[in-house]
């Protein structure tokens, strides 16, 4: 199996058809019929459904697209940048995020896109994760670090990270007794919550556990800035429902707790998102490549806790 088989099966797949995707390809249907029939040999499955009406993958072929889409973007990207020259590039790039996720990364890719690409001009936009949504729909953001999957635009998207979900209150609240290190559904129930907006992502899934054991959260305050519901929650507000990067846009001289609930465990996926990479100027492609890259060594190294890496690192731009 060769990558050339692997752009002709994908072709075929998008055009849904032999004919057009030979058009496209400019290879002869019969050669590319039988690059098909050799790339399902060497496969040992069934991976087409030919018809009148055209062709449509299998089930086995449905997978195999979805991997190959996968592998041949990584390749294109990584002849793409092969390419470039860095030290001169320059453009203005967008990049959204959430409060929690510009209270881990923000500061190291300022730091990081100074140092090696000073052309670059980072526009860093924090805000809510729905209007990050709306932002990215309307071709707004270059790149972004969202938590679901954001569909109508042109932007593609991988998982890139998972983290877990916690009841937080400062280390000398009198809310939880000292000895507890996790806390059961009922028990997160019960305590005074400053909670975020009614569409936050990691709320909206508390709510839900909370209703399928038929309880109800003490709501003391809804707050739609993570500063102020951490600064509230730091004085003594109540306690609130966040990830532990959460707790970095307001540090404590004493610390803060960080309890799970043990019953009904709940995380945030990640998704980096970014226009396809043929149609990335070489500004948006470093700062892509930077920031999945910074993303991986703040995991690995335990700057980032209670967060699992989802998916594979990015090659190091080798630029002069």
């Amino acid at each position: 199996m060769d990558m050339r088989q692997l752009r002709y099966f994908v072709q075929i797949v998008e055009s849904g058809s032999l004919s057009k995707a030979s058009r496209q390809l400019f290879i002869a249907q019969p050669a590319l019929s039988q690059r098909m029939a050799q790339l399902e040999e060497e496969v040992g499955k069934s991976l087409l459904v030919r018809s009148v009406r055209g062709v449509v993958p299998t089930q086995n072929g449905e997978a195999l697209y979805h991997h190959a889409k996968f592998v041949l973007l990584q390749l294109d990207e990584a002849v793409l940048i092969a390419r470039r020259e860095y030290s001169d590039v320059r453009g203005r790039v967008t990049v959204g995020m959430a409060s929690s996720t510009a209270s881990m990364v923000g500061l190291p890719l300022l730091r990081e896109l100074k140092e090696k690409y000073p052309g670059i001009l980072l526009n860093v936009l924090t805000a809510r994760p729905g209007l990050l949504e709306e932002k990215a729909k309307r071709g707004e953001l270059d790149v972004a670090i969202l938590f679901g999957k954001v569909s109508g635009n042109d932007m593609t998207f991988e998982p890139l990270l998972e983290e877990d979900v916690f009841v937080i209150l400062p280390q000398d609240s009198k809310l939880v007794p000292a000895r507890k290190t996790s806390l059961t559904l009922v028990e997160a129930a019960a305590l005074p919550m400053v909670l975020s907006a009614p569409t936050n992502n990691h709320r909206r899934k508390f709510m839900l556990e909370l209703e399928r054991a038929n309880l109800e959260a003490n709501v003391v305050a809804e707050i739609d800035s993570l500063s102020l519901v951490m600064r509230y929650v730091a004085e003594g507000g109540g306690a609130t429902i966040q990830v532990v990067a959460a707790t970095q846009a307001q540090p404590l001289p004493q610390g803060w707790r960080c309890l799970p609930i043990v019953d009904a465990p709940i995380s945030r996926t990640n998704y980096l998102y970014a226009l396809p990479v043929q149609k990335l100027s070489a500004s948006i492609s470093l700062v892509r490549s930077e920031l999945k890259r910074l993303v991986h060594r703040l995991v690995d190294d335990g700057t980032w806790l209670h967060a699992r890496l989802l998916g594979a690192p990015e090659e190091p731009n080798h630029h002069g």
